[in-house]
């Protein structure tokens, strides 16, 4: 590494801790400091350009260095940057809150920050409007095997991911876990969503006097590896959650804004959640914002002359308004570019080219949802995901794997050469995969 991006990499190394990362693994894998970036590109301190093919943790949709997202950050920098949202109020997420209103059906919204605080959020406003309601014994949640809803306490309660959470189990409340819709040996994928639809009854039938919510994510559970289930889970599951009396909290934080084909994947399903949690795109990757959004019946049950009866959650930066501004400029790109449509051809394409992928003798289980591509891959090698994932860096791409799952997730602006050099950087990876030298040791799961 030359000396620009090597006095970067050791300042980080002294002075920062890393997420998601064991930090004594970049003795051996390097990180990587960017100084730039601009539309399907980042770019190092030497001038070394990488493909993003991740839009750099699932968040950024249109690129980088993005004009129009820039320029409305830019002009709400004119006027007020951040006011707090208790007893104030502004244009950008007042203009936010009515049009993601407009798009989901559901007419009240709660900032926070990040995914795991919507989380937090939706579980917290669920168990609250039970206890307003009289229940207060409705406090315990169901969710799928492989979930991943964030890395708080009460996140941690409903995740399935025991990297992320066996450390903290003594901390941890668990909610009872349920079987995800997915094909067991032999099974159709219409076979799964019937077992698991019949599970998640039995288990109302048995808990739903003391339950207060399904949480779920709709069409693809991420940090699982990408795991692909069909929308009649979905509408069963809304069925089933009116049937027994509890909330569907659909937490799209990862799907949402485009990501598996429609707006938010509970379109396709033709559902509305009781809660629906976004963060991650919502802003294009520009700025921090979580939101909750959920019905007028929640918001109805808080509405009272108590303090106590009121939802007293909060963060400093609550609909912070250049968050808020970046979100609606994401949301006027949506239409003025038909960018579902675009995404459609986009997808096509990329679907074809990846088809030598798909017939690797080492791939296995190819699938594609919207914009997400994943496949998983037979390797010898216990440290599979940082090999491949500095194998990939020095072919000038960033893919980062969850385990022996490769996924592709890139923005939304991906073109035919940028789809032609991922596709050939991965089949040369695979080709030599299992000759390269040893990143990490047996943990070394990525994600």
């Amino acid at each position: 590494m030359t000396s620009a991006n090597a006095d970067w990499l050791q300042r980080s190394r002294q002075a920062v801790w890393h997420p998601c990362t064991q930090m004594k693994r970049h003795e051996t894998l390097p990180i990587t400091p960017i100084a730039s970036g601009d539309g399907m590109w980042l770019v190092d301190f030497d001038g070394k350009r990488y493909l993003d093919g991740v839009s750099s943790w699932w968040v950024n949709l249109f690129g980088h260095n993005e004009p129009r997202i820039k320029a409305a950050i830019t002009r709400q920098m004119d006027s007020i940057e951040h006011i707090m949202l208790a007893g104030f109020t502004h244009r950008p997420v007042v203009e936010l809150s009515e049009r993601l209103a407009a798009l989901t059906g559901l007419g009240h919204a709660f900032y926070g920050s990040d995914g795991a605080s919507a989380t937090e959020i939706a579980l917290k406003m669920s168990f609250h409007y039970w206890k307003n309601r009289g229940l207060p014994w409705k406090n315990r949640y169901l969710h799928l095997d492989g979930s991943y809803h964030g890395e708080t306490v009460g996140a941690l309660a409903v995740t399935d991911v025991a990297i992320f959470r066996d450390t903290y189990a003594p901390l941890v409340r668990s909610g009872l876990q349920l079987p995800a819709p997915l094909p067991e040996r032999q099974e159709t994928a219409d076979d799964a969503v019937r077992r698991a639809l019949a599970a998640l009854e039995h288990a109302l039938e048995r808990h739903s006097d003391e339950t207060a919510a399904l949480i779920l994510e709709p069409l693809v559970q991420g940090a699982a590896g990408m795991r692909m289930y069909p929308p009649a889970y979905l509408s069963g599951a809304r069925r089933l959650c009116d049937l027994y009396h509890i909330h569907l909290i659909a937490d799209e934080i990862a799907v949402g804004f485009g990501r598996t084909g429609t707006l938010f994947a509970c379109e396709q399903a033709g559902i509305k959640p009781d809660f629906l949690c976004l963060s991650k795109g919502i802003t294009g990757g520009y700025l921090p914002l979580s939101c909750v959004l959920t019905s007028d019946t929640v918001y109805d049950a808080f509405y009272d002359d108590s303090v106590a009866r009121a939802f007293l959650h909060s963060h400093s930066y609550t609909g912070n308004a250049l968050a808020c501004a970046a979100a609606l400029a994401v949301l006027d790109i949506f239409e003025q570019d038909d960018v579902l449509a675009a995404n459609r051809e986009r997808a096509a394409l990329f679907t074809r080219k990846l088809a030598p992928v798909a017939a690797h003798a080492k791939v296995s289980g190819f699938r594609q949802q919207g914009m997400i591509w994943a496949f998983e891959v037979t390797s010898r090698r216990n440290d599979f995901s940082p090999a491949f994932f500095a194998a990939m860096l020095e072919q000038g791409c960033l893919l980062r794997p969850i385990g022996n799952t490769v996924y592709f997730m890139p923005p939304y602006v991906i073109e035919a050469a940028h789809m032609d050099q991922l596709v050939e950087a991965t089949l040369a990876t695979l080709d030599r995969i299992d000759d390269l030298p040893v990143r990490a040791g047996p943990d070394g799961r990525m994600a």
